[in-house]
């Protein structure tokens, strides 16, 4: 989208080990250090009452972000996606598309059906190419693929992308070659920091939750950063 500025990702050191607290409401342990939490969505999670969501509270835990499937591979659109996108902008709740990546399918076709089914406005979070399957794809053709999609995906919103993906995938495909991208990394159920060396911008850190407003399981994550580093994030 024209006009929109590349935004510069500061990213605060929480070198803590990460101290978890049962929240019941929300029916999972959570990692208290951080003070920005959110949860992604799909057509899994089927109606979702996004009032619900935006306005739960368990003591001084909110949800603060949500990320969206949007796309999947050459033509697949979310069967939810144009209906959650809408109503979580009328919450006022950030939100963020994310494409779920096919690696064995070319990035540039599979960035142009993100880019014909996304419109991101000021407040959004950057586009997200969610990468965790090779698909038989060798990991010289998944770098090249990853990397037309990321730089297709740039050239387009003027922002930088964020990469989802879990640690193993990461260590095994994407190496050093994409860490200067931010990483949305996931790791479940571990009571540290997640594995890996080098930095993370958001942590997927259980699969389990539960929210207002949803029926069925919800995956939590984490910022790695304070309310200053989210608002510099987020589409201008």
């Amino acid at each position: 989208m024209a006009g929109i500025a590349s935004a510069t990702y500061y990213i605060s050191a929480y070198l803590e080990r990460p101290k978890f607290v049962r929240y019941p409401a929300f029916g999972i342990s959570m990692p208290v250090n951080f003070a920005i939490h959110g949860i992604d969505v799909s057509r899994y999670q089927d109606n979702i009452d996004w009032k619900a969501v935006s306005s739960m509270q368990d003591k001084e835990v909110k949800i603060g972000f949500a990320f969206i499937k949007a796309t999947e591979g050459l033509d697949r659109v979310d069967g939810r996606f144009r209906q959650n996108w809408f109503k979580a902008k009328q919450t006022s709740l950030p939100r963020g598309a994310y494409h779920f990546f096919i690696s064995s399918k070319s990035g540039k076709a599979q960035a142009e059906n993100f880019i014909e089914t996304v419109a991101l406005k000021k407040g959004d979070l950057p586009p997200v190419l969610d990468i965790e399957t090779a698909n038989g794809a060798s990991v010289s053709d998944i770098q090249q693929r990853a990397k037309d999609w990321l730089e297709r995906i740039e050239s387009h919103y003027k922002i930088r992308p964020i990469i989802y993906t879990n640690v193993d995938f990461y260590k095994n495909f994407l190496k050093e070659k994409f860490d200067d991208y931010p990483l949305w990394v996931a790791h479940y159920y571990v009571k540290d920091k997640p594995a890996i060396n080098r930095n993370w911008t958001f942590w997927q850190h259980n699969e389990k939750g539960r929210v207002n407003g949803v029926d069925a399981y919800v995956d939590f994550n984490v910022f790695n950063g304070d309310s200053t580093d989210f608002r510099r994030m987020l589409l201008q």
